[in-house]
């Protein structure tokens, strides 16, 4: 027989009520449902004098059940279920260990008394899936930490550690090192019984009001943390205005405006990117597969991305051996990991300490391939360069044990020619980190078709050691997210050809929800790249192209973006940030001229639909020609690589949103006047002529 997912049991006189839904203890309908009952047991035993609520596994109910996202709510319903905790006439005492997010805190709340074990992480995430707290968090925390310290919580939707949850008053006390809940909820429930203690309901006393000029304050803070996002504004709503009224009237204003935010469209596109990031490393191929190991690293190439790949390692914990041209370049790589783990000192990431430690123990550099015969796996990061790619990896099969990974982190260039340098292809992958390595979470695992999938297997297992979001790509020029980049950059300079300035783009382009637009991404990468870019192209390039000539010309100036003070931007000391550059314009006018161009007006709406239909051109492409597995691992790139806006979901839920005959309408208009640009993806037009969307090819 099936165990149910809540038990109850009876210690003398404390009740013991415990919730087991492996893996994370989710508050689906079952688990309610079974303490509704429980609850009724312990309020008509009369020998329990006193309830403890913990659950069984590693963590505490870490939130709601993802099989309910989307679907109606069925009864019991949360809030009732922490309402009749609350209003028993005998003490509640929850436990927590692990995580107790969202809904699990929310129950927390209504118990009468909390204790935390050491490790715990509490938070109320909501607001980062376009939500709420929907079960009383908006009323009873604001009650227990003051309105202050709930809006942070709430609006940040980010994890407090134990201590500062005890310091706030969210928890009652915390319990020794390596307790078990059970045994901790017997100790305090004593505790509290021996004192005489009754039940302490966060409901009864009133909510903390806060004045006028400190609530705009905050709105206006939130509103430019969270620019485009309703959730965030809303909850500080719920908040406030429930504080203004009876307990119960407030939360049936919270419950109000939690159902309108799930009827939002960006309830929707965050949910798709929650549920989109865990279903990207379920890979059938995969399936049984058991990667290698690699606890010992070799990275080749000290530079930037060299730095921050070794860096992002030596913090996961394993050993990194990094090999330079000779020892003064050696010398200057290991400057740059102890300045880069420095800055993680800095941040309060890592203790003095533990950098000593790592560049004592578990990191070197070198000048020999021969110093990497022991490692595991070794990632060549190198300049961007077939000829000295492949020359590493003819040194890399030389030098490195049989058995041994070699990655490749090369954002363009084709694996399987470098594969073929070696005597091992079936040992090479692409592993294209994104800068800075250490920080940016999207690796793209790059699979060549004569890749063993242990190794394959063995990039995610590496990917998910390092806290990275991993998607498998295809080999072709650019992957997943260069190669889409290229196109939907490219609609951008037929737009400024056609009149558009770069300012206006950039403009429109983050008032949709990027950080930056693609003229002000240029100036941070450096315009030189993009020259290299160019130029690695032009052979290969059909004629029919259109390719800015304006920013060669930027180009032969010395303009690289913000690392010599100018590109499309003007950089000094009054605009750190950047301000447009009337010679910038100038140079563009005179293309515009050559090419017998007289420049239309732009709108923002306008530009924004050239720009995500290029983009949704291409990812379809991708798709289609199996580059990315479905559309949600465009998605997920797209979100973690590009700054494309969460709260919009990705470009492919974008574009199922818009409706996709809309979109091919689009660009079947657009290519009357740029034919070979503007040629419709074979997918896109399958799917818009069969009434389906890119989500049906997710599932």
């Amino acid at each position: 027989m099936t165990q149910p997912p809540v038990r109850y049991n009876r210690d003398t006189d404390i009740a013991l009520i415990c919730i087991e839904n492996p893996p994370v203890n989710a508050i689906g309908q079952a688990v309610r449902a079974g303490l509704m009952d429980c609850l009724d047991r312990f309020a008509d035993d009369a020998a329990a004098r006193i309830a403890v609520i913990y659950c069984a596994g590693r963590t505490f109910v870490a939130g709601a059940d993802i099989k309910e996202f989307g679907k109606p709510p069925s009864a019991p319903f949360l809030p009732d279920v922490i309402g009749k905790i609350e209003a028993l006439e005998k003490p509640v005492l929850c436990v927590m260990h692990g995580t107790a997010l969202g809904g699990g805190l929310e129950l927390a709340l209504g118990a009468h008394y909390r204790l935390g074990l050491p490790g715990l992480r509490v938070g109320l995430p909501e607001t980062s899936l376009g939500i709420l707290p929907g079960a009383g968090g908006t009323q009873r925390l604001p009650r227990l930490v003051g309105m202050d310290a709930a809006l942070d919580i709430i609006t940040s939707a980010r994890h407090l550690p134990a201590q500062e949850a005890l310091d706030l008053g969210i928890l009652d006390e915390l319990a020794p090192v390596g307790a078990d809940p059970a045994a901790a909820g017997r100790v305090m429930a004593q505790a509290l019984l021996d004192r005489g203690a009754g039940p302490r309901r966060v409901c009864d006393p009133p909510a903390p009001r806060i004045g006028a000029d400190q609530l705009a304050d905050i709105r206006a803070r939130t509103q430019a943390r969270y620019k485009g996002q309703i959730a965030q504004l809303t909850a500080i709503d719920a908040a406030v205005e429930g504080a203004a009224m009876p307990f119960h009237d407030g939360m049936r204003h919270e419950r109000a405006l939690f159902t309108k935010l799930m009827q939002s469209p960006q309830r929707a596109a965050l949910i798709h990117a929650f549920l989109a990031e865990r279903k990207v490393v379920q890979l059938p191929e995969l399936a049984g597969v058991r990667a290698r190991d690699f606890g010992q690293i070799g990275v080749v190439g000290g530079g930037r991305m060299g730095s921050g790949i070794a860096v992002a390692s030596l913090l996961a914990g394993l050993d990194v051996t990094m090999i330079e041209r000779d020892a003064q370049s050696a010398m200057l790589a290991r400057e740059n990991v102890a300045q880069t783990l420095g800055e993680s000192v800095k941040r309060g990431k890592l203790t003095d300490e533990a950098r000593t430690h790592i560049l004592a123990q578990q990191f070197r550099a070198a000048e020999s391939y021969s110093a990497l015969a022991s490692c595991d796996l070794i990632i060549e990061a190198v300049f961007e360069d077939m000829d000295i790619k492949r020359d590493v990896f003819t040194q890399l099969d030389r030098h490195c044990k049989s058995g041994a990974i070699l990655a490749t982190n090369t954002s363009y260039l084709d694996i399987p020619q470098i594969a073929a340098m070696t005597a091992r292809p079936a040992d090479v992958l692409g592993l294209h980190f994104f800068s800075p390595a250490h920080i940016m979470r999207l690796l793209e695992i790059v699979v060549p078709e004569t890749t063993a999938p242990d190794v394959v297997a063995t990039g995610f297992a590496f990917g998910k050691k390092l806290g990275k979001v991993s998607v498998r790509a295809g080999v072709c020029d650019g992957f997943i997210g260069n190669r889409i980049l290229q196109v939907y950059r490219a609609a951008s300079d037929h737009m400024v050809l056609a009149g558009a300035s770069p300012y206006e783009v950039d403009r429109a382009v983050t008032e949709f929800g990027f950080p930056m637009g693609p003229y002000a991404v240029q100036d941070l990468a450096g315009l030189d790249i993009g020259f290299m870019t160019r130029q690695r192209k032009a052979a290969s390039r059909d004629p029919r192209e259109f390719v800015a000539r304006w920013a060669d010309v930027m180009h032969a100036r010395g303009w690289h973006g913000r690392k010599t003070g100018q590109g499309y931007y003007t950089y000094d000391t009054d605009s750190p940030k950047g301000r447009p550059a009337a010679d910038v314009e100038a140079i563009i006018a005179a293309e515009r001229l050559e090419h017998g161009i007289t420049p239309r007006a732009f709108s923002a709406d306008e530009i924004i639909a050239r720009y995500m239909a290029a983009m949704v051109n291409e990812a379809a492409r991708v798709v289609g020609e199996g580059i990315a597995a479905r559309p949600l691992d465009v998605d997920v790139t797209l979100l973690h690589g590009y700054g494309f806006p969460r709260w919009r979901g990705g470009a492919m839920h974008w574009a199922d949103t818009q409706g996709l005959r809309e979109l091919l309408a689009q660009i079947e208009t657009y290519a009357g006047e740029a034919p070979y640009f503007w040629q419709e993806a074979p997918l896109l037009r399958q799917l818009a002529q069969e009434n389906r969307s890119f989500a049906d090819l997710n599932t």
